[in-house]
């Protein structure tokens, strides 16, 4: 595996060619390679992994979630059910987006691209900006608390996800809590609580067969 600093460098030199490019890519070296530490490094990120969560889609977040269960290989292949029913699987899932960001496994991916933006503030937060694009279209905003290095929330497509609830798992810092809220309306739409994840080192049986659809 490629190492963030050494990737990093390839996308300085090759990647971004205007000079305000260059600016931009320089500056997110730093928060990258710390924002990867913080969260436990490069060869502890998630990859192929399961949760068990609480999943509301409605604008009433006191409502009680239903539980859901996934399995994820990478950020191409994602299964769901509910309960004990059988696996589903969506083919280009935009969702597998966002997991690919949270985990940080996007950094790892040399095609890539990482762009400093400007810092916004948040509940009294400064947060640090990257956008993400080339692997990831239309190109993806993700912010960092400054403070805690920890990705709190990711702008894309109609959405703004907020992270919250940090718990440590398996070496890994990972956001146990996503509230989704629409950018026109500014108006909460689904929430997320993660109440089990653990890797995995094969799929489960039955899944293994769908992995290259």
């Amino acid at each position: 595996m490629v190492s963030i600093s050494v990737y990093l460098k390839i996308i300085f030199a090759v990647v971004v060619l205007s000079l305000g490019g260059v600016a931009s890519a320089q500056d997110a070296i730093p928060l990258v390679e710390q924002a990867v530490k913080a969260a436990g490094g490069q060869h502890n990120l998630l990859h192929r992994f399961t949760i068990q969560e609480r999943l509301n889609v409605s604008k009433d977040l006191e409502k009680p979630g239903k539980p859901r269960e996934s399995v994820f290989d990478g950020h191409e292949h994602w299964w769901f059910r509910g309960g004990k029913g059988a696996w589903q699987k969506k083919k280009d899932e935009p969702a597998t987006k966002l997991v690919w960001a949270w985990t940080l496994e996007v950094f790892t991916d040399p095609e890539t691209k990482v762009e400093a933006i400007t810092d916004i503030n948040e509940d009294d937060k400064t947060l640090a900006g990257l956008r993400l694009s080339e692997t990831i279209k239309p190109a993806m905003d993700v912010y960092f608390d400054k403070e805690t290095l920890r990705l709190v929330r990711i702008d894309w497509r109609s959405d703004i996800h907020r992270l919250s609830e940090w718990k440590q798992q398996d070496n890994i810092w990972y956001p146990a809590r996503c509230v989704g809220f629409k950018k026109n309306t500014g108006k909460p739409w689904y929430v997320s609580e993660i109440v089990e994840l653990h890797r995995i080192d094969s799929l489960p049986e039955g899944l293994e067969a769908t992995s290259s659809e």
